[in-house]
């Protein structure tokens, strides 16, 4: 199987630093992949929140929904180490964009993974896709 690639720009430009807790680790004695998926959740949930947005609302009560997950590992990591996530909004269309995050090892910089989560703006109170709320594009765009 050929795997896979996942290029991001040189710089996403938010940089937020996450711990590795006892319970990020798996049977295999490393950061098991559930929790990087969560410990991207935290990343994006900050991101947001660098310009007072969130993920229930993103302007206009206008929430997302996390509709694409594509993630390749690099190296593992392992209980007390630091990790740097740095995220970004690489594409914005009408009702979505994409998110990109490089997560590194903060004592040494190893790549430890690649990911690019996919959204969807959602009305919660219509059950509906959106379009992008203006106060994301002015945030991001």
């Amino acid at each position: 199987m050929a795997r896979r690639k996942i290029d991001l720009p040189g710089k996403l430009g938010f940089t937020t630093q996450i711990d590795i807790r006892i319970g990020d680790i798996n049977y295999g004695g490393h950061l098991g992949n559930d929790a990087l998926i969560t410990l991207l959740h935290e990343a994006r949930v900050r991101l947001l929140n660098t310009e007072n947005l969130s993920e229930s609302n993103c302007g206009n009560g206008i929430g997302i929904v996390v509709t694409e997950l594509e993630v390749v590992y690099k190296a593992e990591a392992f209980h007390g180490q630091s990790l740097i996530i740095e995220t970004g909004i690489i594409q914005i269309d009408k009702v979505g964009a994409k998110i990109g995050y490089r997560v590194n090892r903060s004592e040494d910089k190893q790549e430890i993974a690649t990911a690019i989560t996919g959204i969807t703006f959602f009305d919660y109170s219509s059950r509906r896709p959106a379009r992008v709320p203006e106060a994301f594009l002015r945030a991001f765009g």
